[in-house]
């Protein structure tokens, strides 16, 4: 089949986007309100923008309501946050952490998430992330605030932790990392095989 997406709905775009880019990794997101509220939410629309400098990027779909998500909301604040990793063992927890809760809530207590001291920043990290990234924000670029637009925002990472038992010469070990990712609808993926192949 061919969509040609001038005549789509905006649900039925991003069903298609959600649903074809797949696997996508997940950045688990906390950040600190400037009330020292503790935010915590996931964000499938994730990648590295950049090696040198080191700079994450993540996309915020606009909501069909307009309001902004409090991550942004307290980025804008307070200018850090952290990206925590998720691993199979977190996966129901990161799910609990996408409620929609009350800007005085926090998802750490709704979901049940140990948090921790960071070292550079004053958001919380999740205790059990196996890695994690303390970032400040560098830029926010509108694309659209029409419903389901987005806002693509670039982080600077000042600090990484990787669990122990994960690092060796170097690297991160792949095998050990287990990461999840997110399929489209409410599927997620599981990397508990990989395959390995060199490069030519």
């Amino acid at each position: 089949m061919i969509f040609d997406v001038s005549a789509l709905e905006n649900q039925e775009k991003y069903r298609l986007l959600n649903g074809g880019v797949t696997p996508r990794p997940i950045a688990w997101i906390s950040t600190r309100s400037a009330d020292g509220i503790d935010n915590l939410a996931p964000y499938s629309f994730f990648t590295v923008a950049s090696c040198n400098p080191p700079v994450l990027l993540y996309t915020e779909v606009t909501q069909r309501s307009g309001i902004e998500k409090d991550t942004l909301k307290n980025l804008m604040a307070t200018g850090e946050c952290v990206v925590n990793i998720a691993n199979s063992a977190l996966l129901e927890k990161l799910n609990l952490t996408s409620a929609s809760l009350n800007q005085d809530e926090s998802e750490f207590d709704f979901a049940g998430v140990e948090r921790c001291a960071s070292y550079q920043v004053k958001p919380r990290s999740v205790k059990d992330s196996p890695i994690r990234y303390e970032c400040t924000l560098r830029e926010v670029i509108s694309v659209s605030d029409l419903p389901t637009g987005g806002t693509v925002i670039l982080l600077d990472v000042k600090c990484v932790y990787v669990r122990d038992d994960l690092y060796e010469d170097g690297n991160i070990n792949q095998k050990l990392i287990d990461s999840v990712g997110k399929m489209g609808g409410n599927y997620f993926s599981l990397t508990s095989k990989n395959v390995e192949l060199k490069r030519p």
